[in-house]
């Protein structure tokens, strides 16, 4: 028996043993996914214990290195956990913005003394990240962003606004895209990380349409932050940021996927009814439900191949626009089939049978999937320019 082989059926067995039947059941809201942090409220006991089994054997950053609370898996081994774990329906233990998204920039950029203190938080879920980018006047050309950092010897001193920072008012630590020089635009950016809890930092929640409210405004008035803080080297903070990007894209993309939630079929079912054969009662539907699955599970191959080719930077640069461009747009389209199988009760905004509208406000938060990291059509000319190589206007 080969050492992947062995691999696989210990995995089994430890999964078998270790993910309580709670957190084998599909995920029906946002309450159900786990994002950790120091005031993280859990809605079942099991969430807790899954993601501490988990966090203990380092699977919740399966591939990241043993000394920073990872699983140190191999590639391969790490493609069995996750090929387990769907067979046996496990929910992903923690649904982390920053383990995704600013691990893989400190695994790059970051100093030994960040990485032994951050990344083990982050993989037990201790700490809850929220991303520092946009301002009211640097949206997509991001890079003339205005906050500024002024050196102040054993510190920087903060000054400005962000705008569209999810979960900002949860969130217990923000990494922040900062302006320290003003002579160059790019070569003026620097990186750093704020605990959310430092005097001078304040959040205002930003309502949706969908009645929730996941992006803030964040302000930062004369806000103190360590030297230490500071990832990457000074006025070098353009490439960490293009660098984590890339992985944000990545994990944007995935949303589209509906990985742990309940089939589309299934839920259709649920409410339009079957033939005598099983089969759902709504051909025009069921083609579409179809043709979508054919999608997810291409557009799934596709992300497989990108992160094989990512990890071994093999990755055209570019080409995390082409999978967040598509992952977003296959994940509005998923919530536009749910309504439709809905019918009118997908409609329904706040009884108990609809979860308090879930679907309804689903559907309508996925409308910031084509903005949020990258306006679809930022990716299309990135598309166009850098993979295509089309000329410009």
């Amino acid at each position: 028996m080969s050492d992947l082989e062995t691999f696989r059926r210990e995995t089994q067995a430890w999964l078998e043993a270790n993910c309580p039947p709670e957190m084998r059941q599909p995920i029906r809201s946002e309450d159900d996914a786990v994002w950790g942090g120091r005031r993280a409220v859990y809605k079942d006991p099991a969430q807790k214990v899954w993601l501490d089994r988990m966090a203990e054997k380092g699977w919740t950053a399966p591939d990241w290195p043993k000394p920073y609370g990872g699983g140190g898996l191999s590639p391969e081994e790490a493609k069995i956990l996750r090929s387990e774990m769907s067979r046996l329906g496990c929910r992903t233990p923690l649904s982390s913005f920053g383990l995704y998204t600013l691990g893989p920039a400190l695994l790059k950029y970051g100093s030994e003394e960040q990485k032994l203190e951050h990344l083990p938080k982050l993989v037990r879920g201790e700490v809850l990240w929220c991303q520092g980018y946009s301002e009211p006047g640097a949206g997509s050309d991001l890079a003339s962003l205005a906050t500024r950092a002024e050196d102040k010897g054993d510190h920087f001193l903060v000054n400005g606004q962000k705008i569209w920072t999810s979960d900002a008012e949860k969130a217990d630590w923000i990494f922040c895209l900062v302006r320290t020089d003003t002579l160059s635009k790019h070569n003026g950016i620097s990186f750093l990380l704020i605990d959310m809890e430092t005097p001078g930092v304040s959040v205002k929640l930003i309502r949706l349409i969908s009645g929730y409210s996941p992006f803030c405004e964040t302000f930062l008035d004369n806000v103190k932050v360590p030297k230490k803080n500071l990832v990457g080297e000074l006025n070098k903070g353009w490439d960490v940021a293009k660098y984590l990007l890339s992985h944000e894209r990545e994990s944007l993309s995935g949303t589209g996927l509906g990985i742990g939630q309940l089939s589309l079929g299934e839920m259709a079912k649920r409410t339009v009814g079957t033939e005598a054969d099983g089969r759902l009662d709504d051909p025009v539907l069921r083609a579409r439900v179809a043709l979508f699955e054919v999608r997810a599970q291409a557009f799934m191959a596709m992300s497989e191949r990108f992160t094989d080719e990512l990890k071994h930077e093999r990755a055209h640069p570019a080409q995390p626009s082409v999978i967040k461009y598509f992952g977003t747009e296959l994940n509005k389209q998923r919530y536009e089939l749910m309504m439709d199988a809905g019918g009118s009760d997908a409609l329904e905004w706040e009884s108990e049978r609809s979860l308090g509208g879930a679907h309804a406000r689903a559907w309508l938060r996925t409308k910031a999937n084509s903005i949020e990291g990258g306006t679809s059509e930022v990716q299309l000319n990135i598309i166009a320019k850098r993979i295509l190589q089309l000329p410009g206007a």
